[in-house]
């Protein structure tokens, strides 16, 4: 018996900055994971993922991350994703020094 399919997220990071960004429904690289477009649909997951491929100019290192839907947008399910969305480990930096965690 098959599985059932687990949205997935697309994510990646920011070729320049390296931040870690999402694809959002309307193609813009998001760097708030509750923004990406979840994607409960396995060949529309494909698609997306190849869309993301394709941009090489702007993002490096895309794949689709498991999520959930939540109550604000899609959240993470693994651990290293929920890691992800908080930015650097170091306090010091990114996301978490700016009180967006």
């Amino acid at each position: 018996m098959a599985r059932a399919y687990t949205p997935k997220v697309v994510t990646a990071n920011a070729l320049i900055e390296g931040d870690v960004v999402y694809l959002t429904a309307d193609d813009i690289w998001s760097r708030n994971h509750a923004e990406a477009e979840l994607i409960e649909d396995e060949a529309h997951a494909q698609l997306r993922l190849l869309k993301a491929d394709r941009q090489r100019d702007r993002v490096v290192g895309a794949y689709l991350a498991d999520a959930r839907p939540g109550p604000n947008g899609p959240e993470p399910i693994h651990f290293r994703e929920a890691f992800r969305t908080r930015g650097p480990s170091n306090y010091a930096h990114g996301k978490q020094e700016a009180g967006n965690v």
